[in-house]
């Protein structure tokens, strides 16, 4: 009310005089906060969520803050855990501990004459740490640089232990070192929100511990100043959130994003750049910092941090090996249950789109109702109607979101069988939406089988949850979990906010032709000049163990060589084969020779060279080339970042091919598997899988050049 009468002589505003009045309104509300705040913690009794009412985020006030931080890390009136201590400074690497608590101490601004008796209270915490919980102590846990923070809080010894043990405890996760489990976990997070930056480190070898080692394991304060530490240290404790470190990492990464992709350096100067990117905040920056984490934490689903709750805490679950290898997934897993909830939410948040890539069949015989069918077999078997069922998807995901379906959402979630074998197709159809760069994908962990699990689970309690209409049936059958499910949207309307509506309309073309189409399968590959022959669905399937056999004495292996029978042999490939051992991903690229691949492919003892894709057991495929000589096969890898260069992926003797078979409807799909025989069988040793073009071309050169090499054994 006051500004309306400030007038310049010529009636206007007088905006400069705006400011200073907004800037002193500010500094009151701030004195206002702080007085609140100090009455509180004086008081008594006043617990986190009391403090975060007050501060609302900001910084806390210097001489406030060890009483806030006492209370967010719950210490507040804990005793003295080193009174039964003895005060030994034993440890065999206590003079590596002494070295370490001196460097920091040099680094704070502390009188003289405090240095001495601080230096033994930091060596004392770390000392009864290590004993207390058995473990090994080592300059690069970064342990050392969570005392720097809480230094400057002047708290007494026992309080300064409470205070880092609850640290350790709560915000440091398992297994944070090289290669750990939080690593690949952030990898996934990068890869979730920024897929494109992700890709690019990945194709420079830059993972996540070679560069935030130390942003995790000392939550910023190892490259921060004192200043800008605290600040993040105020706000991440009223979090009380230990994920939240995660998103403040991301944010980071993410701001450097252009810098990183136009950087020309080698690896080893891009890597000290990201790691000391952290030192580069100011205190201007964190309100900024903080404000970005919250937005992509609200971008990110739930199952993030429950799916991986024992990362964090002292809980006996944490204390169990977690059979999920993080390492090895190929994007963020969702839980069924997040699926079902985040589409009934109203407003903001994390809404999915789900996209099965089960077969034909299986989807029809029940489904989620709110699902969008990609057939991942059709990747292989009809490349061009692949490609229309995925413009379709991404068109009826953009008109479900529009008309606000309970279908639609901007996160896409790809759901399979559930069954490792099924799913190594659907695993091909994630990896080509990842390689486009795709934001927001991830998938449904357990897959369909986990969602009639979790549907059948909620149903215990009787059909009153109103669960059932989550499932659909399109051919006739009806759900196991409710009997009276027809495919109809629950409110039995067929707008665009019903469940069968936009999506279920786009898709029932896709998933009709898809049944309509008749499979293509091949039969074992016949050892003779003859093509492969390509027989009709209809025609009745032989049986199983009729689809292999070992090559005969009229296909000239004949005799017997060192005592043992041949056992080379072509066939189709088991719908469920138990010999899988992928070999070629043991090794380290790192450690792989690099060679030139026109140099290779010229060489004139290279009889064959057929460009493939390698397949890996997850859906991962590498453009390569198979190369063939008198005596062995070598898979060379394209290396992206070094056009005409390549991996030796692995060398294996043609004689050590035991059998090669093909997918029963994707006969491009190639498996050879390597091993030895002798009087007991057959060891199978490794596996290796292509998608060769032609491949009935290229089986048959590779087996006339194995039977060159077994003929020649035998002579």
């Amino acid at each position: 009310m006051i500004l309306k009468f400030l007038k310049s002589p010529d009636g206007g505003c007088l905006i400069d005089n705006m400011e200073p009045l907004k800037e002193s309104a500010e500094a009151i509300r701030e004195i206002a906060k702080e007085k609140d705040l100090a009455d509180a913690l004086e008081e008594g009794g006043c617990d986190l969520e009391t403090v975060r009412n007050i501060v609302q985020g900001r910084q806390l006030p210097a001489h406030l803050r060890a009483k806030v931080w006492k209370i967010a890390l719950n210490v507040v009136g804990k005793g003295d855990s080193l009174a039964s201590w003895d005060g030994s400074l034993d440890l065999p690497e206590q003079s590596i501990i002494h070295k370490d608590c001196q460097e920091l101490i040099d680094q704070l601004s502390v009188p003289e004459e405090e240095k001495s008796v601080l230096l033994l209270d930091i060596e004392s915490v770390i000392t009864f740490y290590c004993k207390s919980r058995n473990v090994k102590y080592s300059s690069c846990l970064g342990w050392i640089y969570l005392l720097k923070p809480l230094v400057h809080l002047h708290l007494t010894r026992s309080d300064l232990y409470n205070c880092f043990y609850a640290i350790m405890n709560k915000f440091i996760p398992r297994d944070c070192f090289m290669k750990g489990r939080p690593f690949h976990l952030f990898r996934l997070l990068l890869q979730y929100h920024e897929p494109g930056l992700c890709s690019f480190l990945d194709t420079k070898k830059m993972t996540p511990d070679s560069y935030a080692l130390n942003w995790l394991g000392s939550l910023f304060s190892y490259y921060c100043s004192a200043e800008v530490t605290q600040a993040i240290w105020d706000g991440y404790l009223q979090q009380a959130d230990p994920f939240f470190i995660y998103f403040l990492m991301l944010i980071i990464l993410v701001n450097a994003k252009d810098i990183i992709i136009a950087q020309e350096s080698d690896k080893e100067e891009m890597i000290k750049f990201l790691e000391t990117s952290p030192a580069n905040l100011d205190l201007e920056d964190i309100e900024d910092l903080f404000s970005l984490a919250q937005y992509y934490c609200s971008k990110t689903p739930a199952s993030f941090r429950k799916g991986n709750s024992s990362l964090f805490g002292s809980s006996l679950l944490g204390l169990k090996d977690d059979d999920t290898d993080l390492s090895q997934a190929l994007c963020l897993a969702v839980s069924v249950s997040e699926i079902l909830q985040a589409n009934q939410q109203q407003g903001e948040g994390v809404r999915f789109f789900v996209v099965d890539c089960r077969p034909a069949e299986q989807y029809n015989a029940g489904h989620l109702s709110t699902a969008f069918h990609l057939d991942s077999d059709l990747m292989l078997q009809n490349p061009s109607e692949f490609a229309q069922s995925v413009k379709s998807l991404l068109e009826a995901q953009k008109q479900s979101i529009e008309s606000g379906s309970i279908a639609g959402g901007e996160h896409l979630c790809f759901m399979g069988s559930g069954r490792e074998e099924e799913d190594m197709y659907m695993n091909m159809v994630l990896a080509h939406f990842l390689q486009k760069n795709k934001e927001y994908v991830s998938i449904a962990k357990g897959g369909f089988m986990a969602l009639q699990q979790h549907l059948a689970d909620i149903n215990v309690e009787g059909p009153e949850n109103g669960y059932g209409h989550w499932i659909a049936s399109t051919s006739g059958s009806r759900s196991s979990i409710n009997s009276s499910v027809d495919g109809d949207s629950p409110n039995g309307s067929s707008d665009g906010k019903g469940v069968k509506s936009l999506v279920n309309k786009m898709t029932v073309a896709l998933k009709t032709k898809s049944v309509n189409v008749k499979e293509k399968v091949i039969s074992f590959i016949e050892n003779t000049s003859t093509p492969v022959d390509r027989i009709p669905f209809n025609i009745p399937w032989p049986d199983r163990a009729s689809l292999e056999r070992h090559v005969s004495s009229s296909d000239r292996v004949g005799k017997p060589y060192r005592g043992v029978k041949p056992v080379f042999s072509i066939g189709d490939e088991e719908e469920y084969d138990t010999d899988e051992i992928d070999s070629s991903s043991m090794s380290d690229d790192d450690r792989k020779e690099v060679v030139n691949i026109q140099t290779w492919t010229n060489k004139p003892d290279v009889k064959y060279n057929f460009p493939c894709n390698e397949v890996k057991e997850n859906g991962h495929m590498f453009p390569s080339h198979l190369l063939v000589t008198a005596t062995h096969m070598y898979c060379l890898r394209e290396i992206p970042s070094r056009k005409g260069l390549a991996y030796i992926q692995s060398r294996q003797a043609l004689n050590s091919v035991v059998k090669i078979t093909s997918k029963k409807k994707h006969p491009e799909l190639i498996t050879f598997k390597y091993g030895n025989s002798n009087t007991s069988g057959i060891e199978i040793l490794a596996v290796e899988r292509y998608l060769i073009p032609n491949a009935g071309d290229a089986t048959k050169a590779i087996k006339q050049q194995i039977m060159k090499v077994l003929d020649a054994l035998e002579s």
